[in-house]
């Protein structure tokens, strides 16, 4: 497995989890309601596991692979409906925000998307 393929990836999820963290800051800052703090409290929980589950799956950890497969699909989705939402309780700063991870988390789940990187961890029972 190329090394450099999940270098990138957790620089991409370290990236995350600071934006997170920055948007809780600014929350404390300019005051945010209680979905911003449950979302960048969320937000910011999650991307430390990806970061984790990176480290895992750069060791050839197949579950791990697995999981940030399907956290990459399913996040960005989940981030577009924040921003196209017009009544959802979040601040414009914080849909910017969302917008900044989603485009990271999707650069994320092209990556690793690759043919290359899908063969690197075939299911059970599968050859190399």
């Amino acid at each position: 497995m190329d090394n450099k393929v999940w270098s990138l990836v957790r620089a991409l999820f370290v990236a995350v989890l600071v934006i997170s963290v920055a948007a809780l800051g600014t929350a404390a800052v300019v005051g945010g309601n209680w979905v911003v703090w449950l979302r960048g409290a969320a937000v910011a929980v999650a991307s430390a596991w990806l970061v984790v589950l990176a480290g895992q799956a750069a060791h050839g950890r197949r579950s791990a692979y697995v999981r940030i497969r399907f956290v990459t699909a399913a996040a960005p989705v989940g981030i577009v409906l924040i921003i196209l939402a017009p009544d959802s309780g979040y601040p414009g700063w914080m849909k910017v925000e969302q917008g900044v991870i989603g485009v990271l988390v999707a650069v994320v789940a092209f990556t690793i998307n690759r043919r290359a990187v899908r063969e690197a961890f075939p299911k059970r029972g599968r050859l190399r």
